[in-house]
């Protein structure tokens, strides 16, 4: 029976600590994260924003709050302006639900977009659970 015990024990620990060192961002980081400052074009160049889009939007999806604005999800913003940098296009391709639209935008402002969308979903969501009672009628919500 002590066998047992300890090893459930050790396991539970186990799982503890796996938890806690998960590459995940907390709440309190999304909330310090400054849009202007991580998705600056002339500091960072095309190619910088694009990688923090890229390893912003994994954690959004993580935690299923991806942008999706005007039929395109920060995804297809990010391939998109990958694909126009290695065929050296200088616009990348709107679509509206995976159908191409006749509007295009240059790389920089692609890059640039599905950076602040990534960036600002994960703060949203770290504002959304501080401020959701002031929506809830009788608590803070005055009509």
């Amino acid at each position: 029976m002590k066998k047992l015990y300890s090893t459930i024990a050790a396991t539970g620990l186990a799982l503890a600590i796996s938890g806690c060192s998960s590459n995940s961002l907390s709440i309190a980081e999304m909330e310090k994260l400054n849009e202007k400052q991580i998705c600056n074009l002339e500091v960072h160049g095309v190619a910088g924003v694009l990688a923090s889009a890229e390893k912003y939007n994994a954690f959004a999806k993580e935690h299923r709050v991806e942008f999706k604005r005007l039929g395109m999800t920060t995804s297809e913003y990010i391939a998109g302006a990958k694909k126009a940098i290695e065929t050296n296009s200088k616009t990348v391709p709107l679509t509206n639900n995976t159908k191409p639209t006749k509007n295009s935008v240059s790389v920089s402002y692609a890059a640039q977009r599905a950076c602040k969308f990534a960036v600002s979903a994960l703060t949203l969501k770290a504002e959304g659970k501080k401020t959701w009672r002031a929506a809830v009628p009788g608590d803070e919500f005055q009509y």
